[in-house]
């Protein structure tokens, strides 16, 4: 006799149908089957889809300026934040 035997799985069996009622194991088993064809068809229609070529990436489109503002506009330069960091401190717990 081992840990699982057949007399185990009717006393399981046994408690999950008194815990959820045939009703919902049969919803559940149908639910269960919907799902895997649904699975199974996603997987059949993806590798016989032909293969659709992608569009080239799209190229980046440098800002606009107004045009009074162009000749007068200067490059514009980076920012930098100076400061320092600190560490941050946990608050003590009073347990």
């Amino acid at each position: 006799m081992g840990i699982f035997d057949w007399k185990h799985w009717i006393v399981l069996l046994v408690v999950v149908v008194l815990v959820f009622g045939t009703k919902k194991l049969k919803n559940f088993g149908s639910d269960l089957g919907e799902s895997i064809k649904g699975f199974r068809k996603a997987m059949n229609d993806e590798e016989n889809k032909p293969a659709e070529q992608t569009p080239p990436p799209a190229q980046p489109v440098p800002p606009v300026q107004a045009p009074h503002q162009q000749s007068t506009a200067q490059p514009q330069q980076g920012h930098t934040i100076e400061g320092q960091a600190q560490p941050v401190q946990e608050p003590q717990r009073k347990d």
